[in-house]
């Protein structure tokens, strides 16, 4: 089972910027573990959704042609949290993308007021890491996260 954080994309600009959104629910059983009797979705969570966000971003810039992984946070701050009914926005920007990986910033907001940033670094393993005996198939997007890309784009308008 593959957990994904991030319900649809909103905006997708090839190679630069990409907004997904997370609408938090109390059906899910991981708000009511952090907190009990105080259901809060916790920033690790919002961490690797702006990464997922941020991942498929930097993935479809190449062609999803590397196998993307998070390699490093560079920076996550957070001045409040999220509850059942908020809507999470993560708004990623590619600021640098190389063969070996890339870097991005994020903006992460609830109900359309900013409350973190979330900046990572993504390794290309294909051209980074050679001593790994990966798969030859792309592991990291799997149906699943192509879906959410592939429906963006058949409900995207078109200019």
């Amino acid at each position: 089972m593959r957990w994904i954080w991030i319900d649809t994309f909103t905006e997708f600009v090839s190679g630069k910027t990409a907004t997904a959104v997370k609408n938090v629910s109390l059906a899910e059983e991981h708000l009511h573990d952090h907190f009990p009797g105080h259901p809060v979705m916790p920033p690790s969570l919002m961490i690797e959704g702006m990464a997922q966000t941020a991942g498929i971003l930097v993935g479809e810039a190449r062609g999803f042609k590397e196998k993307v992984i998070l390699a490093k946070i560079r920076r996550a701050r957070f001045d409040d949290y999220c509850v059942p009914q908020d809507r999470i926005s993560y708004q990623a920007r590619i600021e640098s993308i190389e063969p070996a990986g890339a870097t991005t910033t994020g903006i992460v907001s609830r109900n359309g007021d900013e409350i973190g940033c979330v900046d990572l670094m993504f390794s290309h393993v294909d051209h980074s890491i050679t001593e790994l005996d990966l798969p030859e198939h792309n592991f990291v997007f799997t149906e699943q996260f192509m879906s959410l890309l592939n429906t963006y784009r058949l409900k995207a308008p078109t200019d």
